[in-house]
């Protein structure tokens, strides 16, 4: 048994449909330019009515399963991060579990830390295979983020997800290096019973999220003794365009660096997927011995930070499964803001 630790296989997960920021500037009699300029923001993803974080987990868990050769009954655990789990109390990762036929004899758990669910599922599954508690561990980051109507979030909330299997042999990209960085900072926050979250206005970027990404990630490349030229991709949470592009030249990556996993404009805030949909979008382009940066967020506040090294064994996968830019580019199809307000449930009888 190899001691290293890393992605096996990974897939990922967006709906087709959308709808352009100025549908929704119409209604509420909002700048849609400012949008653009300010936030980077252009258009976002929308979940079917018969969509949620359980069917599209389903859908990256299967994609991720088509990248690599194991048998699902191999993996010892599977935890779902999001904060748009469709049942308040039914695990998510049962449903999944079967979906794809995995055994029971699993270990499962629903996370739930605001946009980093996502991520702080990555590290669990990898520290479990790592301490050779389990063979594989199956992480996903998954959202079907709201937005009250009329709200700033409403431009941004979207629907996407990423799946991750780790283990110890056949890697397509091995973890090297890993951070957490966390602080009591109530930037965004949603109460029991409550349908839409709330949030700290500016608050949110300065200080919650420049603070916390910086931490983080600035902690990990001291624990590497990297450089930010050492590295041919990175990625950072996209709760709009404007964020991590900034924090990104803040710490010393280029705009070359970060716009091949920068998807926010296109997609929307994937919330707990953001930072794991853009890593899969990286893996799906990348090069035998690409060094990767991925840092996350998630309010309240907190960051995971990981560090991967690309194998040769990646130009196998890539086509094995659709890729994300695919998923993102083509096959859309734009709604209306009445269909769009139908398929997101906000209208109430």
């Amino acid at each position: 048994m190899s001691d290293k630790v890393g992605i096996v296989g990974y897939g990922s997960y967006i709906p087709r449909n959308r709808i352009k920021l100025e549908t929704i500037a119409e209604v509420w009699g909002a700048s849609a330019p400012h949008m653009k300029k300010g936030l980077m923001l252009y258009e976002k993803s929308v979940p079917g009515h018969d969509q949620d974080v359980i069917t599209m987990s389903v859908e990256a868990a299967r994609n991720a399963l088509k990248r690599c050769s194991i048998d699902p009954k191999d993996i010892g655990s599977i935890y779902i991060g999001s904060e748009s789990h469709p049942y308040a109390v039914k695990p998510s990762g049962t449903t999944v579990a079967e979906a794809i036929n995995a055994t029971p004899d699993i270990h499962c758990a629903d996370y739930e830390f605001a946009c980093k669910a996502g991520s702080e599922a990555m590290f669990v599954c990898s520290q479990l295979v790592k301490a050779e508690s389990v063979k594989y561990g199956l992480a996903i980051g998954a959202d079907t983020s709201q937005g009250q109507p009329g709200d700033a979030l409403e431009y941004s909330a979207s629907a996407g997800a990423a799946a991750y299997i780790f283990g110890n042999d056949n890697l397509l990209a091995e973890l090297m290096y890993t951070h957490s960085f966390m602080t009591d900072t109530p930037d965004f926050w949603r109460r029991e019973h409550e349908f839409y979250p709330k949030h700290a206005g500016r608050f949110t970027g300065e200080p919650a999220y420049m603070r916390t990404v910086l931490g983080c990630a600035n902690a990990l490349l001291d624990k590497s003794g990297m450089k930010p030229e050492d590295f041919k991709y990175a990625v950072f949470h996209q709760p709009n365009g404007k964020f991590p592009m900034r924090i990104g030249g803040m710490l010393g990556f280029s705009k070359e660096q970060m716009e091949t996993g920068w998807l926010v404009p296109w997609l929307g805030n994937t919330y707990s997927g953001a930072s794991p949909i853009g890593l899969t979008a990286v893996l799906d382009v990348c090069d035998p011995g690409d060094h990767l940066f991925m840092c996350s967020y998630g309010s309240g506040a907190g960051s995971d930070g990981f560090i991967f090294k690309v194998t040769d064994k990646i130009k196998e996968v890539q086509d094995k499964a659709v890729k994300t830019r695919k998923m993102l580019d083509e096959n859309k199809r734009y709604l209306s803001y009445g269909e769009y307000a139908k398929y997101r449930g906000k209208i109430h009888k």
